[in-house]
């Protein structure tokens, strides 16, 4: 997916476990792991203005584009 998710990074550097984050956000851990794991197919800026806010990050620190292996032409 071109699009990598790295709530676990942000999750180290504030030494804050999966848990506290799902109950801090507002969402299930189970839900949390999916967008986690990169298995999401959208995200709510609610959910993201949420993880910002808990994270003390911007949108950035949490999504980056990679761009898809193309074969060459």
């Amino acid at each position: 997916m071109p699009i990598a998710v790295d709530i676990d990074v942000m999750l180290a550097r504030r030494k804050m476990s999966v848990g506290e984050l799902a109950d801090r956000v507002g969402i299930t851990p189970a839900n949390l792991a999916v967008l986690k794991n990169g298995r999401a197919k959208a995200v709510r800026f609610t959910t993201l203005t949420a993880l910002c806010e808990v994270l003390d990050c911007q949108p950035g620190d949490l999504l980056r584009w990679e761009p898809e292996d193309t074969p060459d032409e």
